[in-house]
């Protein structure tokens, strides 16, 4: 018999203009390259939809946008803080938490690493630019982010290195917030040049990986971008 293809849901992005739900290819193209079936989640499913989905599907991928409301790690909205999705924030944490409850397999990219820690219980910087670091490394590259921008050295023995089988790899960067106190129960698996945390896992779970760069942009060109999604989704099976 033929194996049985895993689902995953991917968390999409409102159109506030039309008030619709869109998602970038990649991620489905990447998805569906690794061999699973790539499928849309609604935009704002209730308490109940949250059950039936994380007892439905084999895994899920947190995707990026906008920015997470600061209320939601406890601070004020702070100068440099951009926009954020009142639903999406909501809708997100909600799915999270059913899905830590079934322990299915979670990739988060970009927002999603900094969601999934804002839901573990740490928190996030909310503007890199505003922080003192000795490097100034452009985390919202100049360039499109088909090409990477800078590196990313992985902590040996994480999940993360055995996933991409090397310690540094190079990767693409679009985001102006990242992990700043991580959450109990994560810990932290890579990290750029100028220490800002860039990826996240949690061990004991079965697989928890959160990314602040963007793999399925890199998915054709990278190596470590297709063991990323090819390991995931073998988790999912």
């Amino acid at each position: 018999m033929k194996e049985q293809k895993p689902l995953i849901g991917l968390t999409p992005s409102d159109d506030d203009s039309t008030g619709s739900s869109r998602i970038s290819a990649s991620y489905l193209n990447a998805l569906q390259e690794s061999g699973a079936v790539p499928l849309l989640l609604p935009l704002a499913p209730s308490a109940e939809d949250c059950s039936a989905l994380t007892d439905t599907l084999d895994g899920f991928i947190f995707t990026g946008g906008p920015d997470v409301h600061p209320f939601y790690f406890g601070e004020e909205t702070l100068e440099g803080c951009g926009n954020c999705s009142f639903i999406r924030d909501h809708s997100e944490l909600l799915l999270f938490s059913h899905i830590l409850k079934t322990k299915k397999p979670v990739l988060a990219i970009c927002r999603g690493i900094q969601l999934i820690n804002i839901a573990m219980g740490g928190d996030i910087y909310q503007d890199l630019s505003r922080t003192e670091r000795h490097l100034k490394i452009a985390h919202r590259q100049p360039f499109s982010s088909s090409f990477p921008s800078h590196h990313v050295s992985a902590v040996p023995d994480t999940l993360l290195a055995s996933v991409i089988g090397t310690q540094a790899i190079e990767v693409n960067s679009a985001h102006h917030q990242a992990v700043r106190r991580i959450a109990p129960g994560l810990q932290s698996c890579a990290f750029s040049p100028d220490g800002i945390i860039e990826a996240v896992e949690a061990p004991g779970y079965p697989f928890l990986l959160g990314v602040q760069w963007h793999p399925e942009l890199l998915f054709h060109s990278h190596e470590h971008a297709r063991r990323l999604f090819n390991t995931f989704v073998n988790s999912c099976r």
